[in-house]
């Protein structure tokens, strides 16, 4: 017998609170992962928002799919890879298809503007926030029922913590500030678990690399260094027949492929300026 309106209603308010980790692939998010495995910390299902196998690092898809997955399933934690569904066409939209799109002006990624200063983004909103959050409505979470959501921050990365507002669904947690974890600890955790380490997680054109990273990646990745840098000639193509001045991926103020040359092994200005994604959802 079908139920009523009134009486989904209350099943739905009947339903236990979702609690969920929001899942980068990273270090962070791995030891998390491995937390609630041993019973450390109180969640079993692991959100993915994967922003594209064509805009992820290969890497840390990798990590995901050989390591973390199948260590998941193991221990009867569920681990779901979500992804940007345009709501109209049920199309699978990835970051890079949206940078790169004939017609696009979307600068969704924090480019470099021309004096250094990162522009606006809306990558972590579009392609991580928003994702997860609909899968937890879809689960049950609303204003009145909310959603507990974990975020992989550590101790020594402290200041990325309440960098925005809960949405009415949710409500965001730091289990590894409660445990008083550290981005070291969270790789013990990992090896003790008998897992490797997992690389940075991150996209791999993201301007929030430090120049240490993108100089590894021209070393030991031409092909994905090759590919940000023809993002970065596509961009500024756009700006050119806009009129407007040029945008880059480091914060030199010059093309990718002239401030990461080749065959440096030590580059100067080497510091933390860059800086990373602050509100935890990326690089975790």
């Amino acid at each position: 017998m079908p139920t009523t309106p009134k009486q989904h209603e209350q099943l739905r308010l009947n339903l236990p609170p979702v609690r969920a980790i929001s899942f980068g692939g990273g270090v962070q998010s791995t030891a998390l992962l491995v937390l609630a495995a041993q019973g450390k910390i109180d969640f079993r299902l692991f959100l993915f928002s994967n922003v594209g196998h064509d805009s992820e690092s290969p890497k840390t898809l990798e990590y995901v799919e050989t390591i973390a997955k199948p260590y998941a399933k193991r221990h009867g934690i569920e681990l779901v890879e979500l992804h940007r569904v345009m709501q109209r066409s049920g199309e699978v939209r990835t970051l890079w298809e949206d940078l790169t799109r004939e017609g696009s002006r979307s600068l969704k990624i924090p480019v470099r503007m021309s004096n250094g200063a990162p522009g606006t983004r809306s990558c972590t909103a579009t392609y991580k926030i928003e994702v997860i959050g609909r899968e937890l409505k879809r689960r049950g979470a609303d204003a009145e029922n909310p959603a507990t959501i974990g975020i992989g921050i550590s101790v020594d990365e402290i200041h990325r913590a309440n960098k925005r507002r809960c949405e009415p669904h949710e409500r965001i947690v730091y289990p590894l500030l409660d445990l008083g974890l550290r981005r070291i600890d969270c790789m013990r955790i990992i090896r003790e678990a008998g897992l490797p380490v997992p690389p940075k997680s991150a996209c791999f054109f993201c301007p929030f690399h430090r120049p240490e990273t993108w100089h590894d990646q021209r070393r030991s990745e031409p092909e994905l260094f090759e590919k940000s840098c023809q993002l970065e000639d596509i961009l500024n193509e756009r700006r050119d027949m806009l009129g407007k001045s040029h945008v880059y991926l480091t914060r030199f103020g010059k093309p990718l492929r002239e401030a990461i040359p080749d065959g440096v092994d030590l580059l100067p200005l080497f510091d933390e300026a860059d800086g990373t994604c602050d509100s935890g959802w990326c690089m975790t």
